[in-house]
C-alpha cells in the first residue's frame, strides 16, 4: 500500500476537518473555557487601565466577535490585553477616557490600511529582544501598580511614584482588601497543581480556569465577612461614555495613534505566529491552516474601530486565552467567535454577580499577570544570544520613559550592537614557543588570531597586536572573518612588507586555513577542502557532447588515464611514481583493459583538475602546478595541519567520547574507491556513523569466491554480527571507471586476469551479464532516461551487489529477522545529485529497480 503523504498546512493548504458536529462541538467547548479565563481579566485590564469597567467587556465581545469571524489566525483569542494597559492609562490620564476611544478608532483604521500594504510580515524584523523588553517593562510597571490596588489603596499614573510611595502604603495596609488579594494570588498559583495532587477530585477541579476560580472564592470570601472592600461597579448601558472627536496638539495626538497602532499590532502579529507553534505542536491531526498575517491585521483594525466606537479598550491578540483555547481542542475561529457572544451575554444578565466581585482581587489577578509578563525563559534566551543588553534597556526604558519611548531606545540599542558585531573584531596573540629565558628571550613563532571582520575601526587594535611580533620571528595570521576593507588590507600588507624585509616570515590564512594569495583566473571546483588551491586551479577544458557529466547527456572519452581518475588521492598527494595513470590509480590502455600507461588526453575531472590537452604525451599529475611552491607532500601535511588547527578543536571532544565508548555505527557503507565520491559530504555525517568500504568499482564478492580477497566479506561480517548496523548501502556513481573496463574490455583478453586489478573486475562479470541479457528491465532513473550505456550499467551493478549482499549468511539471517535493511544509490558527480531505489531492498528486488532522486527539503518561509 503506497505511502500517503501528510497534508502540510499552510494558507493555500485544504486541510482534511473533522466532521462539522465534531467541530462545533470542540469549539463550542474550547469557548466556554476562554469565556470563563477572558471575563474576570477584562474586568481586571479596564480597571488597571483607570478605564470604566464595562469598556473592558465591550472590547472582549468584540475582539471575539470580529476578529473571530474575520480574523487570519484561526485559533487566536483577541479582546484587551494587559500589552496595552500601560499605553491606554496614559492616553487616558492625558486626554480622558473619550478621547481615547477616538484614538482606538483612528488606530484601527490605521491598522486596517497596513493589513491592506500587506506590511504584516515587517512587523516581524523588530527584535525578540526589543519586544521581550517591552513586555517585560509592561509587566513591571502593572505589577507596581496593582500591588497599591492590592494593598487597598490607589495608584499613580507613573511607575516610578508607585515604587517610591510603596514602602509608606505597606505601613498603611488595609487588612482587609491585603487578605483577599492574597487568597486570590494563592489559588491562581496553586489551582493549577490540583490536577497533580488533588486525586479524582482536583483533576475535576482543575478543568476550572484557575483565574475564574481565584476571583469566585475571593468574592465568596470577601461577601461571607462582608469586608466592605470597593466593588465591581457597572453603570447602566445608557450611560455608557462613547467616544469624541479628539482635542489636543495634533503631533501629540498622532504620537498617541502611532504608539497605540505599532504596539498593538506587533503584539497581534507575535500573538499569531505564537498560536501557530502551539498548534502545529499539537500534533497533524488538528488540521489547522496557518495564520494569513496580513488578514489579521486588517481583522485587528476593524476590530479595534468597531470597539473604540462602541465605548471599548484597544484589543489585540492575548498570548493567555490563545493558549487556553488551542489547548482546550479549538479547530477553527468559531471558538473565539462564540467567546465574544459569551462576553456579551453576561454583560447583560450576569451583571448582579459581577458586581459582586471586590477590586482587591482583580488587582491581584492582573497583578499575577504583569509578573508572568516578567518571562524568565525568555530573559534566558535572550542572554544566551547576547541580547541582554537590548532586554535591560527596552525594559527599564518603557518603566521610566513609557512604551514609544522604551521601544525606541530598545530598537536603537539593537542598531548599534548589530553595527558593533559586523564592525568589530577580537585579536588575539599566542606565542608558539621561547628560546632562551629572561632578557634574552625570543619566541619562535607567533600567531595572530583575528575573529570578526577587520574595518578600519580595527586597524590600532590590528596594528597594536602586529607589533607584539618579534622581529625576525615566524608569524601566522589567521583570518577567521568574512570581510576586510581597504584600511585593514593596507595595514597588514604593509606589516607583512616590512615584517619579511627585516627578516621574518609571514604566512596569511583564511577561513579554511588556505593560504591566501592571489585568486586563480577560473576554477573548476567550487571550495569544500582546502585541497580546492592545488587541484582547481586552471580553467575547465571545454565540455564534449556527451559527457556525463553534463547532466542528462553521454559519457566522458576514456583515454589511457580516464576511467581511473582519482582512485588514490592519497597516492597522488605523495608522489605517483611515473607511468601511474590520473590521480595516481592504474593506467589502461586505449580499449579499457588494465595494462600500461599510454601516451593520450584524458577527460576532466570535477577533483583532480585538467589533465594535458589531447595530442600532449606523458602522464598528468594530480593538482599539478607550473607555479606551485609546495611539494606533494608539503601539500599533505597542509591539509593536516589545517585539520590540527581549525577542526581538531571542534570534534577533539566528539572523538575522545568515541574512543572510550567504541564505535557504533548505525549503517555500513560500500561505495567506490573514486576520490570525487566523499561519503561524508554527500551524506552529510560525522565521526562514528558510517562504517565504510571502498574499492574499485564498489563490487561485493559472492560468498564462497575465493579470488585472494576475502576483505570486503570480512567487512560485511564485522559490520552485521559485531556493529549491528541497521541498514547497509551500496553506492555506484557516474563515469565509473571500473564499469568502463568491464563494458569496453574483450572478455577473453589474455591480459584481463592477469594483475590484482584485472582479478578483482572478475568479480564484476555477474553484473555485465545481467546487464547485456536483461536490458528491458536494467534499472533505470525516475526523472529521465540513462545518459548511455555506461550509466546503465553503473545502475545495475548497483542492483547486482545488493543480491550479492544479501546471499551472505549474516545479512540473509538479519534480513530474515527484519532487523536489517538494504539500499542502493547512485551518485552523478556532474549533477551532484543522489538517487537512491524507490524503497528499501530486503532480500527480494523489484523486477525493473528505479533510482529516485533525492531532494533537499523544503525551506518554510
Amino acid at each position: 500500500m503506497p505511502h500517503r503523504p501528510p497534508v502540510l498546512s499552510g494558507p493555500t493548504a485544504a486541510p482534511d476537518h473533522p466532521p462539522p458536529r465534531q467541530r462545533w462541538s470542540a469549539d463550542l467547548s474550547a469557548s466556554v473555557t476562554v469565556f470563563l479565563i477572558a471575563l474576570p481579566l477584562s474586568l481586571g485590564i479596564a480597571l488597571a487601565a483607570g478605564a470604566p469597567l464595562q469598556s473592558g467587556l465591550v472590547a472582549a465581545a468584540v475582539g471575539g466577535v470580529v476578529c473571530g469571524r474575520l480574523g487570519g489566525a484561526p485559533l487566536q483569542v483577541t479582546g484587551p490585553a494587559a500589552g496595552l494597559t500601560v499605553i491606554t492609562a496614559e492616553l487616558i490620564q492625558r486626554y480622558g477616557w473619550q478621547t481615547t476611544c477616538a484614538i482606538t478608532v483612528l488606530a484601527g483604521v490605521a491598522q486596517v490600511g497596513l493589513g491592506f500594504l500587506r506590511v504584516a510580515r515587517s512587523a516581524l524584523a523588530v527584535s525578540p529582544a526589543v519586544v521581550h523588553g517591552m513586555l517585560a517593562g509592561i509587566g513591571c510597571t502593572i505589577a507596581l501598580a496593582q500591588l497599591h490596588v492590592m494593598l487597598g489603596g490607589d495608584p499613580d499614573s507613573s511607575p516610578l511614584t508607585n515604587a517610591l510611595e510603596l514602602p509608606g502604603r505597606i505601613t498603611a495596609v488595609q487588612p482587609a482588601a491585603l487578605s483577599v488579594s492574597t487568597l486570590t494570588v494563592v489559588v491562581l498559583l496553586a489551582w493549577p497543581r490540583l490536577k497533580q495532587y488533588g486525586g479524582t477530585f482536583g483533576a475535576a477541579a482543575a478543568r476550572v480556569p484557575a483565574a475564574l476560580a481565584a476571583v469566585c472564592l475571593a468574592t465568596l470570601a470577601a461577601v461571607l465577612a462582608d469586608t466592605g472592600l470597593p466593588r465591581v461597579d457597572l453603570p447602566s448601558w445608557r450611560s455608557h461614555a462613547l467616544p469624541e472627536l479628539p482635542e489636543g496638539p495634533v503631533l501629540g495626538l498622532g504620537t498617541a495613534v502611532l504608539t497605540l497602532t505599532l504596539v498593538a499590532s506587533v503584539q497581534a502579529l507575535l500573538a499569531a505566529v505564537a498560536a501557530d507553534k502551539l498548534t502545529a505542536a499539537r500534533g497533524a491531526g488538528s488540521r489547522v491552516p496557518r495564520s494569513d498575517l496580513d488578514r489579521e491585521l486588517r481583522a485587528h483594525g476593524v476590530a479595534n474601530a468597531v470597539s473604540g466606537a462602541l465605548g471599548g479598550l484597544p484589543v489585540t491578540g492575548v498570548a493567555v486565552r490563545s493558549t487556553a483555547n488551542i489547548a482546550a481542542g479549538a479547530v477553527s475561529r468559531n471558538s473565539a467567535l462564540l467567546q465574544g457572544v459569551w462576553v456579551l451575554l453576561a454583560a447583560g444578565l450576569l451583571v448582579g454577580v459581577l458586581e459582586l466581585i471586590p477590586l482587591a482581587a482583580l488587582g491581584a489577578l492582573v497583578m499575577v499577570v504583569g509578573v508572568r509578563m516578567i518571562n524568565l525563559g525568555h530573559i534566558r534566551k535572550v542572554a544566551r544570544h547576547r541580547e541582554a543588553v537590548v532586554f535591560g534597556a527596552t525594559s527599564v526604558s518603557v518603566v521610566l520613559l513609557g512604551v514609544l519611548e522604551g521601544v525606541g531606545v530598545g530598537i536603537a540599542v539593537a542598531v548599534v550592537l548589530a553595527l558593533h558585531r559586523l564592525a568589530w573584531a577580537r585579536i588575539e596573540v599566542a606565542h608558539d614557543a621561547v628560546d632562551g629565558h629572561g632578557p634574552s628571550a625570543r619566541s619562535r613563532g607567533c600567531r595572530v588570531v583575528v575573529r570578526g571582520q577587520l574595518t578600519f575601526l580595527a586597524v590600532p587594535r590590528l596594528s597594536r597586536a602586529l607589533a607584539q611580533v618579534p622581529e625576525g620571528a615566524k608569524a601566522v595570521v589567521e583570518l577567521k572573518g568574512s570581510f576586510m576593507d581597504h584600511a585593514a588590507y593596507e595595514a597588514l600588507e604593509d606589516w607583512r612588507a616590512t615584517h619579511t624585509a627585516a627578516g621574518g616570515e609571514v604566512e596569511v590564512s583564511g577561513r579554511g586555513g588556505e593560504g591566501i594569495g592571489e585568486p586563480a583566473t577560473a576554477h573548476v571546483c567550487t571550495p569544500w577542502t582546502p585541497w580546492r588551491n592545488h587541484q582547481c586551479t586552471r580553467p575547465a577544458p571545454a565540455r564534449r557532447e556527451g559527457s556525463s557529466d553534463d547532466p542528462g547527456r553521454g559519457t566522458p572519452p576514456f583515454g589511457p588515464f580516464g576511467p581511473f581518475d582519482s582512485l588514490d588521492p592519497l597516492d597522488a598527494a605523495l608522489g605517483s611514481r611515473a607511468g601511474s595513470g590520473g590521480c595516481g590509480g592504474p593506467g589502461l590502455d586505449a580499449q579499457g583493459t588494465p595494462g600500461a600507461a599510454g601516451a593520450g588526453g584524458a577527460g576532466p575531472s570535477a577533483t583532480c583538475g585538467p589533465r594535458n590537452p589531447p595530442g600532449a604525451t606523458g602522464p598528468a599529475r594530480v593538482g599539478h602546478r607550473d607555479d606551485a611552491p609546495l611539494s606533494h607532500r608539503g601539500q599533505l601535511l597542509g591539509g593536516v595541519r589545517n585539520f590540527q588547527r581549525s577542526t581538531a578543536p571542534l570534534v577533539r571532544d566528539e572523538l575522545a567520547r568515541l574512543a572510550r565508548e567504541g564505535q557504533r555505527p548505525s549503517q555500513l557503507f560500500l561505495t567506490c574507491a573514486d576520490s570525487r565520491v566523499v561519503t561524508s559530504m554527500i551524506t552529510s555525517s560525522g565521526p562514528g556513523d558510517l562504517f565504510t568500504v571502498r574499492n574499485v568499482g564498489n563490487l561485493v564478492p559472492p560468498p564462497g569466491e575465493d579470488r585472494g580477497d576475502q576483505s570486503v566479506a570480512a567487512a560485511i561480517e564485522y559490520a552485521v554480527d559485531v556493529l549491528q548496523v541497521a541498514s547497509v548501502t551500496v553506492c555506484g556513481h557516474s563515469g565509473c571507471g571500473a564499469m568502463q573496463a568491464l563494458h569496453t574490455a574483450p572478455a577473453d583478453a589474455p591480459e584481463a586476469a592477469g594483475t590484482p586489478l584485472g582479478r578483482w573486475l572478475q568479480h564484476g562479470r555477474p553484473s555485465l551479464e545481467r546487464f547485456r541479457t536483461a536490458a528491458r528491465l536494467a534499472p533505470r532513473l525516475a526523472d529521465r532516461e540513462t545518459a548511455d550505456p555506461l550509466e546503465a550499467l553503473c545502475l545495475t551493478n548497483v542492483v547486482q551487489q545488493l543480491e550479492h549482499l544479501a546471499a551472505h549468511a549474516c545479512v540473509a539471517r538479519r534480513l530474515d529477522e527484519g532487523t536489517l535493511e538494504l539500499h542502493g544509490m547512485y551518485f552523478h558527480v556532474g549533477e551532484a545529485q543522489a538517487y537512491v531505489l524507490d524503497a528499501p531492498v530486503g532480500g527480494a528486488l523489484a523486477p525493473e529497480p528505479v533510482f529516485a532522486a533525492v531532494r533537499p527539503d523544503p525551506v518554510a518561509l
